[in-house]
């Protein structure tokens, strides 16, 4: 899609600060996150969402999908993790491309969106990286 932005950040058209990359999925932190280490799973062959990305597609995303979860809250220290997929404006999805938020929770965050900086965000997404590499 030309102006998936999604589409853009696998083809490294966009940056974007990655965590995880295989043939069929790229996972990158999240610009506006719940919480530090939230992360995003995307197929890199475009879908819309859950009503149009293959099976296959969508099997071959659950593999990453366990990796990061656990490697999101190894980095994070986090007390939980919640995965979910918004689809369509109803379900506030923003981006047109399927993806899954993984996000590290902790009792009593609030689940709002935060302002958290760069550098934190860098530490962060090189934290889970190198969990995913031991």
């Amino acid at each position: 899609m030309n102006n998936c932005v999604f589409c853009k950040i696998t083809q490294g058209e966009m940056p974007s600060l990655k965590v995880y990359e295989d043939e069929n999925s790229f996972a990158f932190l999240d610009i506006k996150p719940n919480n530090l280490g939230h992360t995003l799973l995307v197929p890199k062959k475009h879908a819309r969402n859950i009503f149009d990305i293959t099976e296959e597609t969508l099997c071959v995303l659950m593999g990453p999908l366990k990796k990061l979860a656990h490697a999101t809250k190894e980095a994070t220290d986090a007390d939980g993790i919640n995965i979910s997929m918004n689809n369509e404006p109803a379900a506030y999805q923003i981006v047109f491309h399927a993806h899954f938020h993984i996000i590290p929770r902790f009792e009593g965050d609030d689940m709002k969106h935060k302002n958290i900086n760069g550098h934190e965000m860098e530490k962060i997404a090189e934290k889970i990286s190198a969990i995913l590499k031991s």
